[in-house]
């Protein structure tokens, strides 16, 4: 895949003309932290800080959107919820904010395709994520929303969530990545003991490209609102997938569409216990989404990233890789590739990370470590060659 091909479809897997345009915004209290932290204005208070943070479901709406047309299966939509909050909530979680996240939906629909029953399906969906992770010690305030009929302006559907927290600076964690430490990585496949199903590892980027690269283009002819009427046909939906053509994974039989949707995981079941234990002994926290496993890069300071015993690729990425022809190393950059989420530490507190882990059943183990270097440098050793980033 080319960068032509990315700006074709009116995207970017790099978000160059984002990163210029933020550039001159103040970072906040610690620039090098994983989310954007500002001092205490809802409470004045010297001793804490807050966060809000917003994100959206992106592109992967528009899949779910093809699925639900294609087979009727309005479930499908409860994951799109989850990728929402989940974008939100576990960058969140990478500056020590776990417990007490007020969240707030912005949904906006073409009311001409979309119906109540999908509206109805996202803040049903809703509760019953917040549930979950109430269970798991993790409190999430719903404090309502706005849910618009904008279909002047949006296609299909766009779900959005914002998320505010107030929490003791002293709990704060700040990115601090040092020489000597060991990478801890999180896969972001398989079935955790708090997932219901399979989990491919998607997450929620790259979804422009997996839609468009693996699913055949008969796609475009039967779902034209599925993408933009401006993208040049050469680029819409050029693989040779079917949404319920199946994949045999684990012994169970999945359909590609399914796949593609897994909702994306999130970490925060063991981040509570984890932090509750070790908080002091984290480095640095890293959710890997846009940026792929290229993502540490922005919160390094002359540090190199080694990334050299990485988890194996999940058959998901293995199968855009195949019908999109991607470099490897352009895939490395876009998805998270079999991890999205890492910790930075002391080896002798690497093992403690990794059977928290597993004891959820997602797995982990040390996948690289950091060295000094003058600039900030990520260097991929993969079965599948060497990349520099």
């Amino acid at each position: 895949m080319s960068n032509y091909k990315y700006d074709l479809r009116g995207v970017s897997a790099t978000k160059d003309e984002v990163h210029a345009a933020i550039k001159n915004l103040d970072k906040g209290l610690y620039p090098l932290a994983f989310c954007k932290i500002l001092p205490d204005i809802a409470g004045g208070d010297s001793e804490y800080c807050n966060l809000m943070h917003a994100d959206t479901a992106g592109t992967k709406t528009s899949l779910a959107y093809l699925y639900w047309k294609e087979t009727g299966d309005v479930t499908i939509w409860e994951g799109i919820a989850q990728d929402a909050i989940v974008m939100n909530i576990d960058d969140m979680a990478c500056v020590g904010c776990v417990d007490d996240i007020i969240l707030s939906s912005t949904i906006g629909r073409n009311k001409n395709l979309i119906t109540g029953e999908v509206i109805s399906q996202l803040i049903s969906a809703t509760t019953k994520i917040t549930s979950e992770l109430e269970r798991h010690g993790v409190r999430i305030h719903l404090a309502g929303g706005e849910t618009a009929d904008v279909g002047d302006i949006v296609r299909t559907i766009d779900v959005g969530y914002t998320a505010f927290a107030r929490l003791r600076r002293e709990d704060l964690i700040v990115n601090d990545i040092q020489a000597g430490d060991v990478i801890v990585g999180l896969a972001s496949y398989g079935k955790a003991t708090y997932e219901r199903e399979y989990n491919g590892g998607m997450g929620s980027n790259g979804l422009t490209s997996a839609r468009h690269d693996v699913l055949s283009h008969d796609y475009a002819d039967k779902y034209p609102d599925s993408f933009d009427s401006n993208t040049p046909k050469e680029v819409v939906y050029i693989g040779s997938r079917k949404l319920t053509e199946t994949i045999e994974i684990d012994g169970e039989n999945i359909p590609i569409g399914k796949l593609i949707l897994s909702p994306t995981r999130t970490y925060l079941p063991v981040l509570k216990k984890l932090l509750a234990t070790h908080k002091k002994a984290i480095h640095g926290m890293i959710h890997c989404t846009g940026g792929g496993q290229s993502k540490v890069q922005k919160f390094l300071k002359n540090k190199r990233v080694i990334k050299n015993n990485l988890l194996p690729v999940p058959p998901l990425f293995n199968l855009i890789k195949t019908e999109s022809g991607t470099d490897w190393k352009e895939m490395y950059q876009v998805f998270n590739m079999g991890h999205r989420l890492e910790v930075y530490l002391n080896k002798k507190d690497a093992q403690h990370v990794i059977d928290l882990s597993k004891s959820f059943n997602i797995d982990a183990q040390i996948i690289g470590h950091v060295e000094e270097a003058d600039g900030e440098h990520v260097r991929i050793e993969s079965e599948f060659g060497t990349f520099e980033y």
